[in-house]
């Protein structure tokens, strides 16, 4: 046993003094009175925990911890009213840089290495995903004229699979154009969908030394420059590997280089998939198996929405729902981290719900990761 809670053991775990320093820098708690931004903070990660569905579910779920909050940093439970005053009104942008703080501080413990591939030139996964809303509720959240949406676009890192970069739009930007506000760093391998087949987008990753996999449309025009010989033995599933360039002056003027094209058959749904890449390296087959690690992201995706609170906002404002997403993202990153240094082999899904029936058990943390379902020991009673 232990004398905090589950739920305060996990938040001792964050490093407090690089989250002061991020809350200090952004100005988030001028003129605060009381309900400062680790406060909210807190509670909006305890939302996630413990599944609430509205801030009267907050305010009621901190009050029942009456005696537990000076664990957490909180002099007291919030109200509802000042929970949702907050959320609407306290830049999100602090929340925004307390998860990328957090992303390199988990990062820098190694603690998720994944050895899938041999080459060390580090792989991002790129995607969106669509969070829909109700137009005349949310009306900043521009998408069709009768749905409302926003997008996340995000690159997500391969070795830790957890976003190392999200832009928020709104649901019409399009993936091609959002991707240029994506920084990518030299000599790395970006993973993408046909969303991303944009000529001048490719051309822009190419000109900054960065390695691209996309997935082409199939109205591309181009002609075979050569033919690369396909492997005898292994990879199979290889149809076509050759080196191509455009035909049409308007797609040679957006992207004038040869390109590497491959066509791969799906053998567990029955169809061909093509690809274009710029590395002329790497065998076909390993551009495949790229390709294929792709799917992590709607992995990532499906548990963000499924696991955590993300499809519905507990408030109507634009900074109150970046405010819930950037906290939601930050608690799929402690989840993450939780999963990775238990022995028990969680399933993420399985953590999240165990997690949230626990969540103001007195328990040893790394104890109860460890051995989640062994009963205590029975104590001798003395006769």
């Amino acid at each position: 046993m232990a004398n905090i809670t589950l739920f305060a053991q996990v938040i001792s775990h964050l490093p407090k003094e690089n989250i002061r320093k991020i809350i200090k820098s952004s100005g988030s708690d001028k003129h605060c009175k009381g309900y400062n931004t680790w406060s909210q903070f807190v509670s909006m990660i305890f939302s996630q925990f413990s599944g609430c569905d509205s801030v009267r579910d907050i305010s009621n779920g901190l009050k029942s911890a009456t005696g537990n909050l000076n664990h957490l940093g909180i002099n007291r439970a919030p109200s509802k009213s000042t929970v949702a005053y907050q959320n609407a009104n306290r830049d999100s942008s602090v929340f925004r840089g307390i998860f990328y703080s957090l992303f390199q501080y988990f990062g820098q413990q190694a603690l998720w290495q994944r050895r899938k591939f041999r080459f060390k030139m580090p792989i991002k996964l790129l995607d969106s995903t669509l969070v829909s809303l109700t137009l005349s509720i949310y009306d900043w959240a521009h998408y069709t004229t009768t749905k409302g949406a926003v997008k996340m676009h995000t690159l997500l890192d391969y070795d830790s699979l957890l976003p190392e970069f999200v832009n928020i739009t709104d649901g019409k930007t399009t993936d091609n154009k959002a991707a240029f506000d994506i920084e990518l760093h030299p000599y790395s391998i970006v993973v993408a969908d046909r969303g991303y087949c944009d000529y001048s987008l490719l051309n822009n990753w190419d000109s900054s030394n960065v390695f691209f996999v996309v997935r082409h449309k199939d109205n591309i025009r181009y002609k075979s420059i050569e033919e690369l010989p396909l492997p005898e033995k292994h990879a199979q599933n290889v149809l076509i590997d050759e080196i191509i360039e455009f035909e049409l002056s308007a797609a040679k003027s957006k992207y004038p280089k040869r390109l590497r094209r491959i066509a791969v058959w799906n053998d567990e749904h029955g169809f061909e998939i093509e690809l274009l890449t710029n590395n002329f390296t790497l065998a076909a087959s390993s551009i495949a198996a790229l390709y294929k690690a792709r799917w992590n992201i709607e992995i990532f995706f499906r548990n963000l929405k499924q696991l955590l609170r993300i499809k519905s906002f507990i408030g109507t404002s634009r900074n109150a729902v970046e405010t819930q997403i950037w906290t939601a993202m930050t608690t799929m990153l402690i989840l993450t981290w939780l999963k990775h240094i238990a022995r028990y082999k969680w399933a993420l899904a399985n953590l999240v719900v165990t997690l949230r029936l626990n969540t103001f058990t007195k328990i040893d943390l790394q104890k109860w990761l460890d051995q989640p379902f062994t009963p205590p020991p029975e104590t001798i009673e003395n006769d």
